[in-house]
């Protein structure tokens, strides 16, 4: 490690708890199980530490990424310059008071339906079969079985890339499927506040416990995925129009249309970035040209990629 990043890597210490990880090995944080390193991997454990975190950043005008369980995230496999600061287990807590709940951007929302179920509160069950994290979920404003977080949601806090800390209620972050105003806001989700009805806790167990058996039997949970790789186009499913237009089984490279559900590509042999974003474009060409339906992807795209010939 030259002198700068080490001198670098001694003032961001000085900011966190635990360790901060050098030439991090993003696969090891991405639920695709592929990516390069990263210069430094931040693992904030307290809101403080992410506002001085950001403060420093936004001071030094350095790079950044924020990432929760790393669904839905493809990184190159010459990985990232800069900082990615990991919403993870040290910063996954969860305050209950009742049907009200305020949980820390590192939940998974998988123990967010399961701690719920436990206190007898019901309607994120279907959140239980989700991969990522309540920051990153609120974000796009994930769901599943004709749910979506944002029902849910009462407010968000979030930090501002200057390290000021401000709250967003419900209405105002205007959601939509896959999509609220946390996009086009410049800030980091810290906190989700969530109100929950009343249920029966057997009765939640049970729910959770059938969906997962049918995420099983229609996922491909054998193989790393990201999740769906498409969003859903206006009155029908992405995954229909790749079947439809005999896609699964395609492979680029390690990299595979999962033969079970046309909307997963899987990582079946080490495969690449590259092969991953090579397999996503011909995807889309070949269902445009059956469909005239152009696929737009969900999946965030990070780092430098070859130019495509």
């Amino acid at each position: 490690m030259d002198k700068e990043k080490t001198a670098l890597r001694q003032q961001l210490q000085q900011l966190l708890s635990l360790p901060v990880l050098v030439d991090e090995p993003m696969k090891d944080h991405t639920t695709w199980r592929i990516g390069g390193p990263v210069d430094f991997m931040l693992l904030p454990s307290s809101e403080q530490e992410i506002m001085d975190v950001m403060a420093f950043l936004y001071k030094h005008q350095l790079p950044y990424l924020v990432i929760g369980n790393g669904s839905n995230l493809l990184v190159s496999d010459l990985g990232l310059r800069g900082v990615v600061i990991k919403m993870g287990p040290a910063y996954a807590a969860a305050t209950w008071r009742g049907g009200n709940v305020c949980a820390q951007a590192g939940m998974l929302m998988r123990t967010l339906a399961l701690e719920a179920a436990e206190r007898s509160l019901a309607g994120i069950e279907f959140a239980a079969g989700i991969p990522g994290s309540i920051g990153g979920a609120v974000r796009m404003n994930a769901g599943a079985y004709g749910n979506t977080i944002g029902e849910f949601v009462t407010k968000v806090t979030v930090i501002e890339y200057n390290g000021s800390r401000y709250e967003i209620t419900a209405d105002e972050l205007d959601f939509a499927y896959r999509y609220s105003k946390l996009f086009a806001v410049p800030a980091v989700v810290s906190t989700v506040h969530l109100s929950l009805p009343s249920g029966n806790k057997e009765e939640s167990m049970a729910k959770i416990k059938e969906w997962l058996q049918l995420r099983s039997l229609k996922q491909p949970l054998e193989f790393p995925s990201c999740g769906s790789v498409f969003r859903n186009p206006d009155g029908d499913h992405a995954g229909r129009l790749v079947e439809v237009t005999g896609l699964r089984g395609l492979r680029k490279g390690g990299a595979m249309v999962s033969k079970k559900h046309g909307n997963f590509i899987v990582n079946i042999d080490r495969a690449t970035a590259e092969d991953v974003k090579s397999l996503i474009k011909e995807v889309q060409e070949r269902v445009f040209q059956a469909h005239g339906v152009r696929l737009e992807p969900e999946v965030k795209v990070v780092g430098e990629f070859i130019q495509a010939k």
